[in-house]
């Protein structure tokens, strides 16, 4: 029997979808992406070092501690058990994604832990770890040499296979239970709570979906906090400029280096109604920023961390600038031994002609002067 499915693609399905054999496969499948969530500790809330006279308190969300290593654990695991529970992910099809890796990593995850062949669409710029992740998860890369095209070859592969594209970037704000049921904005309340500062002034995130951000955004209005979202935008994106004009066809015609965030389109799960502020931040900072977090705590983290890094640096300068305190919270996004070739390979920085020292030494400067250069 063919119809359109729910999803958009057209193929083959079942007639019956009671049949006694897809609905156990369904519930232990459901039972086994649950049960992830219930063995795996909460992510850890960093704080960085800030001078205490400030009366300011910057933390970092770690996602990294995520079994797949990223933020886009929790989107996965959504993306998921939407795609279980609306029929769409069946027995033995493939699940397909475009992505620009991290969402691809996790996604290769949770197929193998139920049982489906993955297939990820990925620019071929991708690093080559992130490649590694998804075939050691089992899935396999579909590499494309235009970004722009990941989202058209993803349906092309989910019709002619009979599996279901999973759309991450039409999907993620929904997939989500924004009101809580320990999403990531009620993770980051329930850590503050024994803070000096447990409701805080900003909370910055990126936008990659923009799945993120809408459930931040989402819950704070939810939960009637006064807490403000920010969304940091690297070069190459059209977020912030759909943003600040209001248009939803902005596009951008290169690939963000920074991978995981910036898109070349308004993506459906990006709600920009849902947002305070938003920053477009330069790469050569996002890198800065992403390695004085390792001078600051030890920690390598992905180039998307130093994007929002940045953001929350300024914010706090600007707060020390008009004499508040309060709290700050930004993301690490993932772990940055996934890029060591590029976002700590001074060859990269200079292949892409990116210049990160005036950066270095604005933070530097921030850190010692609560001012961060112009």
């Amino acid at each position: 029997m063919e119809r359109l499915g729910g999803d958009g693609v057209l193929g083959t399905v079942d007639a019956d979808r009671s049949d006694p054999a897809y609905r156990a496969w369904l519930k232990d499948a459901v039972r086994k992406v649950q049960a992830d969530a219930n063995r795996s500790a909460d992510t850890h809330l960093l704080r960085y070092p800030l001078p205490e006279q400030w009366g300011i308190d910057l933390y970092l969300k770690d996602e990294s501690t995520h079994p797949t290593g990223s933020l886009k654990h929790r989107l996965a695991r959504s993306l998921f058990l939407y795609g279980l529970c609306n029929g769409w992910i069946r027995p033995d099809r493939p699940v397909i994604e475009a992505s620009s890796g991290s969402t691809a990593v996790s996604e290769a995850y949770f197929a193998q832990l139920i049982g489906v062949p993955f297939i990820a669409v990925m620019p071929r710029t991708t690093s080559r770890e992130k490649t590694r992740l998804i075939e050691f998860h089992g899935g396999r890369c579909h590499l494309v040499e235009d970004p722009r095209t990941v989202y058209e070859v993803s349906a092309a592969l989910a019709a002619d296979s009979g599996g279901h594209y999973m759309d991450q970037f039409t999907y993620a704000e929904r997939a989500t239970d924004w009101r809580g049921n320990n999403n990531i904005a009620e993770s980051i309340y329930t850590q503050l709570r024994m803070e000096r500062y447990p409701e805080p002034a900003w909370i910055v995130a990126t936008a990659g979906t923009g799945g993120t951000s809408a459930t931040i955004a989402r819950y704070v209005r939810y939960m009637q906090l006064d807490t403000r979202v920010c969304v940091a935008d690297p070069e190459n994106s059209c977020f912030f400029e759909g943003w600040t004009t209001g248009d939803p066809g902005a596009s951008s015609d290169h690939g963000s280096r920074i991978e995981g965030i910036g898109r070349p389109r308004m993506e459906p799960s990006f709600v920009p109604g849902a947002i305070d502020r938003m920053m477009k931040v330069p790469d050569a900072a996002s890198v800065a920023a992403v390695r004085a977090l390792e001078r600051a705590i030890g920690r390598k983290a992905g180039g998307s961390t130093g994007t929002g890094l940045w953001s929350a640096l300024k914010i706090v300068s600007e707060m020390v600038g008009e004499g508040r305190t309060g709290s700050v919270v930004s993301l690490i996004c993932d772990a940055g031994d996934r890029y060591l070739d590029k976002y700590y390979s001074d060859r990269w920085l200079a292949e892409q002609g990116l210049d990160i020292e005036p950066y270095s030494a604005a933070i530097d400067v921030l850190l010692a002067t609560g001012a961060l250069p112009d």
